[in-house]
């Protein structure tokens, strides 16, 4: 197992230079920061070039990299255009985002694997056909339009929630937008638990454990979803930093100032200081977690051994 963790520790490096890089090329290609600062309006040349020469954009692109990379490896994120370092906005966003994340993964979570548990035993009967057609619609309207319907009429028209999400996001309002941004994967989830477990109920080592009497309870958790959620942990795992990323529509929506936000003004602003950080932690995040799934495989089923 020690061995194994390691050799995928060393296969995230060449992982998350590329993914830096190519992010820092991408925001380095959208144009001028310098004339994004400004608002279009002519900055006075020497300024420019001032403030050029202290960001390091009169370096090539490469060099800019490893200057950038070399604050990273040191806890330095860069600052941002109006001169808060980005390990600051960080610490006031990552938290936000992360309790919205939360929600919406335990939404996505038991209420996906119940209604696919639900489906998959009940296949071809109305259970069935209800959550099909239920995720299908789900599945089949952007986020957005989700996010929007539900802040009108439960924040505007009927009152129950606030239309927008007060600062430092407190729980309780994190509901409604942690439901709108876990709504398309909390669909795909159960989907897939469905199909899962529809396949494994008919398989010999279920008809084995009820013909030995055992309760249908137990048959469904420990011999039957057992092992019908090892392709659900794979999509839950690569979907958390996922949710994390796709934030920013969800907490435009409602006003939520967390990691979305914070992408969303840097790419504005074309700040690649801001953007490249940001996406520097949501690589890490997702790079874990996908090792996090991997050892989770031997938990769910113990035939798999890491060598």
């Amino acid at each position: 197992m020690g061995r194994y963790v390691l050799r995928r520790l060393l296969q995230m490096i060449p992982v998350f230079i590329g993914t830096t890089f190519l992010i820092f090329y991408m925001v380095y290609s959208l144009g001028d920061p310098i004339a994004a600062l400004f608002q279009g309006k002519a900055p006075d040349p020497a300024v420019a070039n001032q403030l050029r020469h202290s960001l390091w954009l009169d370096r090539p692109l490469w060099e800019q990299y490893l200057h950038y990379m070399a604050g990273v490896f040191q806890g330095n994120f860069g600052t941002s255009f109006n001169g808060t370092s980005v390990t600051s906005l960080m610490f006031s966003a990552f938290p936000t985002t992360l309790k919205l994340t939360v929600v919406a993964f335990l939404f996505e979570m038991i209420f996906g694997i119940v209604l696919g548990v639900f489906s998959g035993m009940h296949r071809g009967g109305f259970t069935d056909t209800f959550v099909l057609l239920f995720t299908l619609l789900i599945i089949s309207i952007p986020i957005f339009v989700i996010g929007f319907v539900l802040q009108y009429l439960l924040g505007v028209k009927w009152h129950i929630i606030n239309p927008s999400v007060s600062y430092g996001a407190p729980w309780n309002e994190l509901i409604v937008p942690g439901l709108v941004l876990a709504s398309t994967s909390l669909a795909y989830v159960a989907r897939l638990t469905r199909t899962t477990v529809a396949e494994n109920a008919r398989a010999d080592y279920v008809r084995t454990a009820v013909a030995k009497g055992l309760p249908g309870h137990r048959v469904v958790i420990h011999h039957l979803l057992r092992n019908s959620l090892i392709p659900v942990v794979t999509f839950l795992g690569t979907d958390l930093g996922a949710l994390m990323g796709g934030a920013l529509i969800t907490e435009q929506i409602f006003n939520i100032q967390g990691v979305g936000y914070n992408l969303y003004q840097g790419i504005q602003q074309q700040n690649t200081d801001t953007v490249v950080g940001f996406v520097t932690i949501l690589v890490i995040i997702y790079l874990i977690a996908n090792l996090l799934v991997d050892l989770l495989y031997a938990v769910l089923d113990p035939r798999i051994r890491y060598v």
